[in-house]
């Protein structure tokens, strides 16, 4: 079906019919009950007949609904338009791997584009054709509960693993049936909600929403996303479903954005409370009018669309464009040629959960795992006796609070994993997440005898990241901090293993563990992992995506502040007037781009940047100093030494993981692409400034080489 017909398609269509294609309501308003489709009241005010007009259905499914569901909508379809299903698949949809910004961390963007590959082919073997994925909002504010899906603080690794994330869904050819329709979410700035707190608003001015928060978005529109969806949030004073500014003139004109927007989870309804609609049919022409194409979960506008375009005439042609854009969509996935698009029971159990998946898992877990600290203490060797205990020591709920569709059975857990590696473990105490007794606590401590070293699994409970899952301190839980403590301070070896969502104020973890390797949730081979790295196995590679903070009193914190006109490091000598906090220090406890390995690297610039193009190519000779062969990321950053404005000291503009043997050394050439130089300014757009910049090279986010670029 070509463009023409689309068209001749969308004037053959009834003003319901096409309100009908723009709404989307969730599967269980269409239930099964085995192979039979049973009626469901959808409690959205409307009819079942019209429910049946619906272009999309989002939520939970598999391949034998998908059929059942497709095929009453065809027999019910007067136009014999097909049903799109769609779903969050955010990091895995049986198999599961790492939450991104776990992922985020191998600084691998190549692993992350394989693991969108499997995830898209067993999402769609179970029936669906579009995912609510890449998550591309940049996040500064650890408490947030949605840091977990986002690629962390920095807007280039956002870019570079947004974009890997859509290329692995998409493929070339969406008619594959392997493939998934990418959505990237959340448009624009939700990231920066205020106070962290999830469906806040966010006050963002131009300058950082154009140098930061656009970018990600507009890599995943060059890579050819299909979807965008807009944010839950108001920005600036206005809610992102009612926003024309952002919807239009910032992403169809200046992202040249030519696919499909859908709001969030009832977002339309929401404008109502946000105070910019009394009733729900002001709602929907609000969002019809700024630009949302597809209502999510909700139907003010199938509802009042005649209303609509008796009263505001001009809304049937939007409302036009809109069921345009989604009839291109299904076109594009190949649903007008077959509906089900290859989906069958057989292929479903085929594509699950396979054993090549399982070691790709395997693998993500390996590369996205950080070493914060380790006082030699690792790697272990298998014959030294582990007391494992821990809220995680046999905890399976290591999958991460968006793995929708993971199977909690399948997960590997810590004891799983040092068992299947041969490691000798004396005894197993699993303790509870809020509370550990002090039986428990006390029997812990007197199981263990010299030569013995504690593996203490700790973390936050699933639900306290996520989704509403903010939080105003970021510590772990009391109690698990105290069994810490108490076994320091009888001098036993600890070796801390965290589960978690977000970056932790880990002040009093690094105080007390001799080492500490943080797993994030790891997904469905988070055991095996561990225990690979912690009897190394595997060398730690991953860096941090996101900075640790000192205190929750830090936050926001980023590698990337902007300058002040007083800063600290320039007044050593003077005691208070300057940029500073009294009682901690100004920088994170753990910065962005920091990551231990079980051996060490040195990092030397190695020669003269040269231009080459449309690149400045720097030159870095690395060599591994150590004993074992691991991999590290040699990190590229600038900073402008004059300029129009106030621009942070340093940005991430490149990078590179390799991988050396001990004692070999490697000469790498990493370029910089030229727009990277680039900034947004005010009253003057994008700008390639001229003069002189310091570029400083890095493998640990902490220790840096320096060198001069002149930029004429």
């Amino acid at each position: 079906m070509d463009r023409n017909q689309i068209k001749v398609l969308i004037r053959q269509m009834t003003l319901e019919e096409k309100a009908g294609q723009v709404t989307q309501l969730p599967s269980r308003y269409f239930a099964i009950q085995g192979s039979q489709l049973t009626g469901t009241e959808t409690k959205l005010g409307i009819s079942e007949e019209k429910k049946w007009l619906c272009g999309s259905i989002l939520g939970k499914l598999d391949a034998v609904s998908m059929r059942n569901i497709q095929k009453e909508n065809l027999e019910r379809s007067r136009l014999q338009i097909p049903l799109m299903f769609m779903t969050d698949i955010v990091h895995g949809y049986q198999t599961i791997f790492p939450v991104p910004l776990a992922m985020a961390g191998s600084f691998d963007p190549g692993m992350v584009r394989e693991c969108a590959r499997i995830s898209a082919k067993e999402g769609s073997a179970a029936g669906y054709q579009v995912t609510f994925s890449p998550m591309v909002d940049v996040v500064r504010d650890p408490r947030w509960g949605r840091v977990m899906e986002s690629f962390g603080e920095d807007s280039k690794l956002n870019c570079d693993f947004g974009k890997a994330m859509v290329e692995g869904y998409q493929g070339e050819n969406l008619k594959d049936p392997d493939r998934l329709a990418a959505c990237v979410k959340h448009f624009a700035a939700y990231g920066a909600a205020e106070g962290g707190r999830d469906y806040n608003t966010s006050d963002v001015s131009e300058f950082r929403l154009r140098n930061k928060y656009f970018p990600p978005f507009k890599a995943c529109i060059d890579a050819g996303v299909k979807l965008v969806m807009a944010a839950f949030e108001a920005l600036n004073g206005i809610p992102a479903t009612a926003n024309p500014w952002l919807l239009q003139d910032i992403l169809r004109k200046d992202l040249e954005f030519e696919g499909t927007v859908i709001s969030d989870w009832g977002a339309v309804l929401e404008l109502i409370k946000h105070g910019v609609a009394e009733e729900e049919a002001e709602a929907g022409r609000l969002a019809l009018e700024s630009g949302v194409q597809i209502e999510m979960a909700t139907a003010a506008i199938v509802k009042h669309i005649e209303v609509y375009v008796k009263k505001f005439p001009h809304l049937e042609a939007i409302l036009d464009e809109a069921v345009e854009k989604v009839l291109i969509l299904k076109n594009e996935l190949g649903l007008f040629e077959d509906p089900y698009r290859g989906v069958d029971p057989e292929r479903e159990m085929r594509e699950l959960r396979s054993p090549d998946k399982k070691r790709a898992a395997f693998h993500a877990a390996t590369e996205s795992a950080v070493l914060l600290e380790n006082n030699g203490i690792l790697p272990l060797t298998k014959e030294t006796p582990v007391i494992l205990t821990g809220p995680y020591a046999e905890s399976k709920n290591i999958l991460g609070p968006w793995s929708v569709d993971g199977i909690v059975e399948d997960a590997i857990t810590v004891k799983d994993g040092l068992i299947l590696k041969g490691g000798r473990i004396k005894e197993v105490i699993q303790t509870a997440y809020e509370e550990v007794t002090e039986q428990d606590s006390d029997r812990i401590v007197q199981t263990v005898a010299s030569g013995d070293v504690v593996v203490l699994a700790l973390g936050e409970p699933e639900l306290w990241s996520g989704e509403a899952g903010s939080r105003s301190v970021i510590e772990l839980p009391e109690h698990q901090i105290s069994l810490l403590k108490k076994l320091h301070e009888h001098q036993i070896p600890v070796v801390v293993l965290l589960f978690n969502g977000r970056p932790l104020d880990l002040r009093k973890v690094k105080e007390y563990a001799d080492a500490v390797l943080e797993m994030w949730f790891p997904g469905t081979e988070g055991g095996n992992a561990a225990a690979a790295l912690l009897y190394g196995e595997k060398n730690p590679s991953g860096k941090l995506a996101m900075s640790f903070p000192y205190g929750s009193g830090q936050i926001p914190v980023s590698y990337d502040m902007a300058p002040t006109g007083r800063p600290k490091a320039d007044l050593v000598q003077e005691p208070r007037y300057k940029s500073q906090y009294l009682d901690i220090p100004n920088e994170p406890l753990y910065s962005f781009g920091y990551g231990l390995s079980y051996t060490e690297y040195d990092v030397q610039v190695n020669g003269k940047i040269v231009r080459q193009e449309q690149e400045y190519l720097v030159p870095v000779k690395v060599t591994n100093l150590g004993n074992m062969t691991g991999k590290t990321v040699v990190q590229i950053y600038i900073g402008k030494k004059k300029s129009l404005v106030a621009r942070p000291v340093k940005e991430l503009v490149a990078y590179k993981k390799i991988e050396l043997q001990p004692g070999k050394s490697k000469e790498i050439v990493i370029p910089i692409e030229e727009k990277t130089l680039e900034r947004w300014i005010p009253g003057k757009g994008w700008t390639k400034e001229k003069g002189e910049y310091t570029i400083l090279v890095s493998n640990d986010g902490q220790n840096f080489q320096r060198m001069e670029l002149t930029v004429g």
